[in-house]
């Protein structure tokens, strides 16, 4: 799978997507609605994601992979028929997108970001043209925090600190993963599914499956 470079996306895609305005997405479950807000500051994983709203590509669509404390994971194309049992987790449009990595969008609760394959094969970290998770996370502590201070070049300033320690997040996946929007209302939704029950692979027992539809 080749990488997408900014202009390729554009020129494919057609996006005429406003760098000043908010774009919103309803994102509907079996067990409620979420609104997600993308980044105007990711423009790449922005415009990917709203043309693929736009095809109703993650229509019936399941949340594949979900684990309690962490985050929910779904935009497999393979899931949307996938019969019980069945491996997922590989599938996609076909590409990736660059990484948009930027020290101040975080891996806070309610986090939207993409999945990607390791980075063994995949040093530059590009991102799954389709594949993402909602983080759930959990409360972290100063010294938790202080930690991955260590292992970054750039610090968590002290409202970064906060929102980690308030309202959680998993920030072990900062800076390697994109973060590209976030949930602006259904919170709870992400701990409805989060604390479903599921098989030794992560997915819930009944499947979850999803809706979207760009609304603003």
């Amino acid at each position: 799978m080749k990488t997408l470079l900014f202009g390729l996306l554009i020129a494919i895609f057609m996006v005429s997507a406003d760098a000043n305005k908010d774009q919103i997405i309803e994102l509907k479950t079996d067990l409620g609605v979420m609104k997600v807000k993308l980044y105007n500051k990711t423009p790449l994983h922005r415009d990917n994601f709203l043309e693929l709203v736009k095809k109703g590509y993650f229509d019936g669509l399941i949340f594949h992979r979900v684990m309690n404390g962490f985050m929910i994971q779904g935009g497999d194309p393979n899931s949307r028929n996938a019969v019980k049992g069945q491996q997922l987790g590989t599938g996609g449009p076909g590409y990736t997108v660059p990484a948009e990595f930027f020290a101040d969008l975080i891996h806070k609760k309610g986090a939207l970001a993409a999945a990607r394959q390791p980075d063994q094969v995949n040093p530059t970290k590009a991102s799954s043209g389709s594949q993402f998770y909602i983080v759930q996370g959990k409360r972290l502590s100063d010294q938790d925090l202080n930690g991955f201070d260590r292992s970054r070049r750039v610090k968590y300033t002290e409202e970064q600190r906060r929102i980690y320690k308030t309202v959680g997040g998993t920030a072990q996946l900062d800076l390697g993963y994109t973060v590209f929007g976030e949930v602006i209302d259904g919170m709870d939704v992400i701990d409805k599914i989060a604390t479903v029950p599921v098989d030794r692979n992560n997915r819930p027992n009944t499947d979850i499956r999803m809706w979207m539809k760009v609304i603003q």
